[in-house]
């Protein structure tokens, strides 16, 4: 199997799903041999609940070499990670974000509106970098209280993508030892010092302010204690800093930059979406009053992140000998769980490979295995920022469809890259014009 991985891990990858037909089967990658978990009733026991059995594995073949930059906290397992989540968790409730909202909002059309610009000079706009500048100036507002500027932000996730692209080598060949040097460690090392040379100065300084206040991430860290009352340390601090980051940004920025040739290969999802945005928003400003009503901007946005799950992989390893599907697991033996794989699966999805936000009417998603559809996880590591993304998506494809007209300089849609989190190979480059002219009715 590994020669089809070196050639097309995608179309590899969703061969094996295809050819496993639901059942639990054993990969064949030489001397690592997984088991893949492509049904989602047992998706359900791995992630769900029977996630006691399965743990992520650290120094395991996806979450290991990744381990180097994040180290032990809200992305790892065991009391670290458990200590992490009780400590951010609050920070994540639908509650809490809603309340955001309202900042979130006008952050993110002041950021948008920065497009006029280049729309009417008629210059054509990297859509994926300014969707990094939005987010960016949105998140790093909320969530981290301007402690990290933009132009800082932007130079974290530039290191952050030369990070997901330089551990694939060790992803397709996870039995090299870490101590062998590979294709893209120096990469790695270089991109993570750059990381650390922004964020821990940043880290350090807030911890003589954090015990007088502030809700943002990094001051609810240092305020945060272990189940036996003792304070985080500067590293889990910045290790938690930097997976935040990492996580409030970068589903956001990929997801949405597939949208764009979506929209403009199919005509009527994209006059179907500007007409709910027309209806609802109208002239207006776009805010949390109308998130409510943006139905089928939420499936289009549902249907997106089922064809390009960002978090693609979630490896797990048996703590304890255990059966699923009829199959005897060993303690120790790696299983792949995959969103990638069983959210494009001809057995539990009609047509697959089309682009169909209506799969994302409530009938049918009630008619369908939860498990069917997993982007963020589940059970007790599902992502934190789930709800924040979807609100967040919402307001920045309502603010540029309300404000702009556009055309896709190219409508064939960007590569997928199977990296640490999946991203588009390929620049989407949108041309724009301004929906509402100066001087027009």
């Amino acid at each position: 199997m590994l020669p089809g991985l070196a050639r097309d891990p995608v179309r590899a990858l969703l061969g094996f799903g295809e050819r496993a037909a639901g059942e639990v089967v054993r990969l064949n990658l030489g001397s690592f041999r997984p088991y893949l978990v492509t049904d989602p009733a047992h998706v359900q026991q791995v992630l769900g609940d029977r996630a006691d059995n399965f743990g992520r594995a650290g120094d395991g073949p996806f979450w290991g070499p990744l381990r180097r930059l994040f180290g032990d906290g809200i992305l790892s397992d065991g009391p670290a990670w458990s200590d992490s989540r009780r400590i951010l968790q609050p920070l994540f409730t639908a509650r809490r974000v809603e309340a955001m909202m309202g900042g979130i909002a006008e952050t993110i059309a002041d950021a948008v509106a920065e497009l006029d610009v280049p729309a009417r000079a008629g210059s054509p706009v990297d859509i994926g970098a300014e969707q990094a500048r939005i987010v960016c100036r949105a998140m790093m507002k909320a969530l981290f209280a301007d402690r990290i500027s933009v132009s800082d932000a932007l130079r974290v996730i530039e290191a952050q993508d030369a990070i997901a692209t330089s551990v694939i080598p060790r992803v397709l060949v996870p039995f090299v030892p870490l101590s062998l040097p590979m294709p893209g460690d120096r990469t790695f090392r270089d991109a993570v010092r750059r990381i650390d040379e922004v964020l821990v100065p940043i880290v350090r300084s807030a911890r003589a302010t954090a015990a007088h206040g502030g809700d943002d991430i990094i001051s609810t860290l240092w305020r945060g204690t272990t189940d036996d009352g003792r304070p985080l340390d500067e590293r889990q601090v910045r290790n938690d800093t930097v997976a935040m980051v990492a996580v409030t940004t970068e589903t956001t920025i990929n997801v949405l930059t597939w949208l764009w040739p979506h929209l403009e290969r199919s005509p009527e999802v994209a006059a179907r979406l500007q007409e709910e945005i027309d209806q609802v928003v109208g002239g207006d400003r776009v805010g949390p009053e109308h998130l409510p009503q943006l139905r089928y901007t939420r499936m289009v946005l549902d249907e997106l992140i089922r064809l390009y799950p960002v978090a693609w992989l979630a490896p797990r390893q048996v703590i304890r000998s255990v059966s699923l599907g009829g199959v005897e697991l060993e303690e120790g033996a790696t299983l792949l769980v995959s969103p990638l794989i069983t959210q494009r699966l001809e057995r539990y999805w009609e047509r697959p490979e089309v682009f169909d936000p209506d799969r994302f009417a409530p009938d049918r998603v009630r008619a369908r295995h939860r498990y069917a559809f997993f982007p963020f996880g589940g059970g007790p590591h599902q992502c934190l920022g789930m709800h924040l993304f979807y609100l967040e998506a919402q307001l920045i494809v309502a603010n540029v469809l309300s404000r702009y007209r556009l055309r896709v300089r190219s409508s064939r849609l960007p590569t997928m890259q199977l990296a640490a989190a999946l991203r588009t190979k390929d620049r989407v480059e949108l041309e724009l014009r301004p929906a509402h002219p100066v001087g027009v009715a």
